[in-house]
């Protein structure tokens, strides 16, 4: 899209793996959207994502929840989204590591994108992964980099939209980080 699309992030969370392709699928047929994520979660559960313009994305996450039904346990739609989170999400971006390592641990899936949405925006950072569930007792976290007092306002930002929730887990940041973490990084 060159950037010049708005991108809006559609999620849904289930508690049923079988529901949740059900989910993914209905999501994809019911608007143009493109699939970010549809596959299981720890512990046992499910995340369907797409993206795309805000209306098209409202739409898919509509369908979604109304296969899902009972088996929903969050749901998202975060519009006007930074270039940054999906890159992050799949794995897909460049990092240019700066001087310092940020990291912010949640509880939710959700509260970590929200998270990471707004860290990005409230500084000059770089995010290297949200992780979402998977391999973490469903909790997620993010790694994003920059100079240390970026990473500082970034870290600050993304803790203060999970603290109102109580989804925080932890936050630290590290400057000057050791080599070996870094290259642990990717």
């Amino acid at each position: 899209d060159g950037g010049v699309m708005i991108r809006t992030l559609g999620l849904i969370e289930l508690n049923s793996i079988a529901r949740g392709y059900e989910v993914a699928d209905a999501m994809l047929k019911s608007a143009n959207v493109e699939l970010v994520k549809a596959h299981s979660i720890c512990p046992g559960k499910f995340i369907a994502m797409v993206s795309g313009d805000v209306g098209a994305v409202n739409a898919s996450v509509e369908a979604g929840l109304e296969i899902g039904r009972e088996f929903v346990v969050d749901e998202l739609i975060l519009p006007n989204l930074h270039a940054g989170i999906i890159p992050a999400i799949t794995g897909t971006g460049e990092v240019s590591y700066g001087d310092s390592l940020g990291v912010l641990e949640f509880f939710a899936v959700a509260s970590g994108i929200v998270a990471a949405d707004k860290a990005a925006k409230a500084a000059d950072v770089e995010l290297i992964e949200i992780r979402l569930g998977f391999a973490v007792g469903g909790k997620s976290f993010l790694t994003l980099t920059g100079d240390v007092s970026a990473v500082n306002a970034a870290i600050e930002a993304g803790a203060d939209a999970a603290m109102e929730s109580g989804l925080l887990v932890n936050k630290a940041v590290i400057p000057r980080p050791h080599q070996g973490i870094m290259d642990s990084l990717g």
